[in-house]
C-alpha cells in the first residue's frame, strides 16, 4: 500500500493554513491581533469597591458624630451634677435662714423699743436689754458666718432688684431715686436674694410745683399751710416729731 505524502505528522493540527490566511495574520496590528476582553470585567470591580469605600467612610463618619455627641452629652451631666451638688451645699441653710429673719426682726424692734433713759431708769430693764442686744449679735454673727447679708440701704440709690419701694418722699434737696428711709431691712444669701429691702424712696419734684409753694406762701397771711391747716401741692410735709 503506498504511504500518504500529504498526511500530517501525529500531534499537529489538522487545520491547514494557507499563504492567504497568513498574509491576512500578518496584515493585522497588535490591538487586532490581542484577543478582545469586555470592559465590564474591568469597570465592575472598580465601581463597586469606590461605593464600598464610601459607604464605610459614611459610616465612619455617624459613628464618630454618635460618639461625640455621647461624649458631649455624658459631660453634660456631670457639670450639671457638680453644679447642683455645689449649689446644695452653698444653700443648704436657706431654709433655716429664712425662718430666723423674723425671729432677727423681733430682736431688733424690741431693742429700739426701750430708750436709753428708760434703761438707765430700771436696772432690770437696762439688764434685760442688755441680754436681747446680746442674742441679736450673735445671731447676725451666725448669720456672717454662713453668707447671710443684711441689706440696710438707708441713703443709697435703689435697686429694683434687692429693694421693694413702699412710698414715695417728695425732696427736690435730695436725689431722686435714693433710699429715704427703710422699713424692714432685707437679707442675701451669696448671691441669692432671701427678702427684700422695704423701703421709701426720694422721688423728684416739677420746678413747676417747687417754684409755686413759696410764692403761695408769700401771698397769704395764713402761712404755708394755707387758711384751713391743709398742705399745699408740692410741698413737703415733715412728719418728724
Amino acid at each position: 500500500m503506498a504511504s500518504n505524502d500529504n498526511a500530517k505528522p501525529e500531534g499537529e493540527g489538522s487545520e491547514e493554513v494557507t499563504p492567504a490566511a497568513e498574509a491576512e495574520a500578518a496584515a493585522k496590528t497588535p490591538e487586532e491581533a490581542a484577543p478582545e476582553e469586555p470592559e465590564t470585567l474591568e469597570a465592575e470591580p472598580a465601581d463597586s469597591a469606590a461605593e464600598a469605600i464610601a459607604a464605610l467612610e459614611a459610616e465612619k463618619a455617624e459613628l464618630k458624630d454618635q460618639l461625640l455627641r455621647s461624649l458631649a452629652e455624658v459631660e453634660n451631666v456631670r457639670r450639671r451634677a457638680q453644679r447642683e451638688r455645689e449649689d446644695g451645699a452653698r444653700y443648704a441653710v436657706k431654709p433655716l435662714a429664712e425662718d430666723l429673719l423674723a425671729v432677727r426682726d423681733n430682736l431688733c424692734r424690741a431693742v429700739e423699743s426701750v430708750s436709753v433713759e428708760a434703761a438707765e431708769a430700771e436696772p432690770q430693764l437696762k439688764a434685760l436689754l442688755e441680754g436681747v442686744v446680746m442674742t441679736e449679735k450673735s445671731l447676725s454673727e451666725a448669720f456672717a458666718r454662713h453668707h447671710i447679708e443684711i441689706i440696710d440701704p438707708l441713703g443709697e440709690k435703689f435697686d429694683p432688684n434687692l429693694h421693694e419701694a413702699m412710698f414715695e418722699v417728695p425732696d427736690p434737696q435730695q436725689p431722686a431715686g435714693t433710699v429715704a428711709q427703710v422699713i424692714e431691712v432685707g437679707y442675701r444669701l451669696h448671691d441669692r436674694l432671701l427678702r427684700a429691702a422695704r423701703v421709701g424712696v426720694f422721688k423728684s419734684v416739677p420746678a413747676a410745683a417747687e417754684a409755686a409753694a413759696p410764692a403761695d406762701g408769700a401771698a397769704g397771711d395764713d402761712g404755708p399751710a394755707g387758711p384751713d391747716g391743709a398742705a399745699k401741692p408740692g410741698q413737703r410735709i415733715d412728719t418728724a416729731v
